[in-house]
């Protein structure tokens, strides 16, 4: 097991809430090889809810693999205009997961800090 530090923002916040899930500084503890999307499934929150992960501080691919230690931020849908490329959230074009497919390794994937 390998624990991690857990936030969701805006609406997801009230969501978590009302399964009796904390969402703000959570230490959540996840088996070894957890991924980003099996943990957005585990929160019991569809996928089109939520729009990016932040993943120590970076926004990062849904297969990314969680580490012992790992920040995990859940970014809601409907980010204001200028934030999102601020961020480095999706343009309009994109599709929500882009880099789910990725290969572990390659630029923004996480795993190249």
């Amino acid at each position: 097991m390998i624990t991690i530090s857990f936030n969701a923002f805006s609406s997801l916040g009230p969501k978590l809430a009302a399964a009796g899930k904390g969402f703000v500084n959570e230490r959540i503890e996840v088996a070894n090889g957890t991924t980003v999307l099996e943990l957005i499934a585990r929160c019991g929150l569809p996928e089109d809810e939520v729009d990016a992960v932040f993943l120590n501080g970076r926004i990062v691919p849904w297969n990314r693999e969680l580490r012992d230690g790992d920040r995990v931020a859940l970014v809601p849908p409907g980010t204001p205009g200028p934030y999102r490329v601020l961020l480095g959230l999706r343009g309009p074009s994109q599709p929500r997961h882009p880099s789910r497919t990725r290969n572990e390794g390659t630029p923004g994937s996480g795993r190249d800090e």
